[in-house]
């Protein structure tokens, strides 16, 4: 019996003038666009405009860009977050988002595809890693990473070694499948007691 698709959120994390992240992005979406088993939204935090003051309880009337982009969040089975290294972690409009939407991450999966200077983002991912399960998220174990990430995509976005990057977002996504649809089980038998 084959499996339902799941539901994938490719989000851009960085909001910066003239950032890179969507290059990164519209290609993972589109190597998982390839698969059988994911329909896959692009979400890009610089255009959903979310507040950056936080209200004292997430129980009052929300903002019109939070309430706005909340069902895409929900409807997630699991989440790519794509994330560029800023100052040794990742941005402050990322960790934002995730705050925004405590209950949309839990007992879902995140992946990673970083990008940044020699580190390629790695340390904004391990950063990431620490936060998530205090979410009640699961982070698969494999990213896929750019180091000198203008290196390693050509002017169209395409990525210069396509045969060694599809290989590592296949991995990945074969992790994230995995857990997207284990969890997504789990969900639907019994609502998540965190």
């Amino acid at each position: 019996m084959r499996e339902r698709r799941l539901n994938l959120a490719v989000l851009i994390g960085s909001t910066r003038a003239g950032r890179f992240g969507p290059v990164p992005a519209q290609w993972i979406a589109a190597e998982a666009a390839k698969r059988d088993d994911f329909d896959v939204d692009v979400i890009d935090l610089a255009q959903v405009w979310l507040p950056d003051v936080l209200p004292e309880s997430l129980d009052r009337p929300l903002p019109q860009a939070v309430t706005d982009l909340a069902p895409w969040l929900d409807r997630a089975d699991a989440f790519v977050i794509v994330t560029p290294e800023y100052n040794h972690s990742f941005p402050a409009s990322l960790k934002n988002a995730i705050d925004w939407y405590v209950d949309a991450w839990k007992a879902k999966p995140v992946a990673f595809v970083s990008y940044g200077g020699m580190a390629g983002g790695l340390r904004a991912v391990a950063d990431l890693r620490g936060i998530f399960p205090g979410l009640h998220s699961v982070t698969v174990r494999d990213s896929v990473c750019f180091p000198n990430y203008q290196e390693h995509f050509d002017a169209e976005g395409r990525p210069a070694d396509p045969e060694g990057c599809a290989t590592a977002a296949k991995t990945m996504f074969d992790q994230l499948a995995w857990w997207g649809h284990v969890l997504s089980d789990a969900r639907a038998r019994q609502p998540y007691p965190g």
